[in-house]
């Protein structure tokens, strides 16, 4: 976590170099979304998952999957995507789905601060919020 020493820019992420994939590389587990960086109210946060999610909503903002490496398919409840590395997908609010991935993704949410990642939906898949790395 950032400390009160550094300039405010420094503690959002600002001003340097991030390297996504060495971010993901220090998460240990699955669907934990950890920030990498702030802009305005908005998180970018770096996630490995693995396997399904749960279906939900978030009925107050549309969600960014941006994905670096891996197959996601993101399922809706009348049809499916699927995205490669290097390829996004925005999820208006308000519309159900559910992410899945066969074999590992590591992958990029675009937010705003304080959105739940299962959304209306709270179960053993409810990571903490605004969790740094």
């Amino acid at each position: 976590m950032h400390t009160d020493s550094q300039p405010a820019h420094t503690q959002r992420g600002q001003l340097r170099t991030i390297k996504l994939l060495d971010k993901i590389g220090r998460i240990d587990g699955h669907w934990q979304p950890r920030v990498v960086a702030e802009m305005n109210d908005y998180q970018f946060k770096v996630v490995k998952i693995l396997g399904d999610f749960v279906w939900h909503t978030h009925a107050d903002t549309d969600e960014t999957f941006i994905v670096l490496d891996g197959r996601l398919r993101i399922d809706f409840r009348d049809h499916s995507i699927e995205l490669g590395p290097g390829e996004m997908a925005v999820v208006p609010k308000g519309v159900e789905h559910k992410p899945f991935a066969e074999a590992e993704v590591k992958m990029l949410l675009i937010e705003p601060r304080g959105v739940v990642n299962t959304g209306d939906t709270v179960n053993e898949r409810t990571a903490e919020n605004d969790v740094w790395i």
